[in-house]
């Protein structure tokens, strides 16, 4: 399998939280910290989301810094919950967006690919294949990917060893227990079985602190 370099970006509170419960999320890290990731994107040639985020966020995706150029815009999405009316529908054709997906059949098909969004059907067994997911995008050109979001989808990456690098940004408040988290289940039950990576730069930018992990290699 050939795949793009993913890098993972977090934004979260000290306690690992990306929303509150009623899915509140704007805005947790600063300005500054924003501006950071905005310019991440910009240094990636795809940037990828899960159908959550995509439909409760409606995000665009882009890096809205002149001059910059956009990443192509990767949803995982299984059953094609993405509107036509969202943003990323909508600008499809000035920005390229794919959808991976089961099946690019259908009326909701239709009506993305009459917008300009290209759908890759990838093969479905719990889940879309990210094997064969990551070599499709890797075919299309897709060099090094960012993976922004949400918890689900960066728990889908992280258990099947796919996440090279984490870049996340910290902001100094708690959410508490019942708050959105930015890893889902990784349904681990031995201590040895933990995804471990090290940390290789730490940065403060503005109020929130930027630190860099590295996939650490087995001894």
């Amino acid at each position: 399998m050939h795949r793009p370099l993913i890098t993972l970006k977090l934004a979260t509170s000290l306690d690992g939280k990306i929303a509150l419960a009623n899915g509140q999320s704007e805005w947790i890290t600063g300005e500054v910290a924003r501006k950071e990731g905005r310019k991440l994107r910009a240094r990636h040639d795809a940037i990828a989301v899960g159908s959550n985020t995509a439909v409760t966020d409606n995000p665009q995706l882009t890096t809205r810094i002149t001059g910059e150029p956009d990443p192509v815009r990767v949803i995982f999405d299984s059953q094609l919950r993405v509107s036509p009316d969202s943003n990323l529908a909508q600008t499809a054709f000035e920005t390229p967006t794919y959808i991976l997906t089961r099946s690019d059949e259908g009326n909701a098909a239709m009506k993305l690919k009459d917008l300009g969004v290209q759908l890759i059907v990838v093969p479905y067994e719990k889940g879309l294949s990210l094997p064969h997911a990551l070599d499709s995008l890797f075919n299309l050109g897709i060099r090094t990917l960012l993976l922004e979001g949400g918890g689900t989808l960066a728990a889908s990456f992280l258990r099947e060893s796919l996440v090279d690098t984490i870049e996340w940004f910290r902001a100094p408040v708690i959410l508490g227990a019942e708050a959105r988290p930015a890893i889902g289940d990784l349904g681990l039950t031995n201590i040895n079985a933990i995804y471990r990576f090290e940390r290789t730069d730490l940065n403060e930018v503005g109020s929130d602190i930027w630190e860099r992990y590295a996939l650490k290699s087995a001894d």
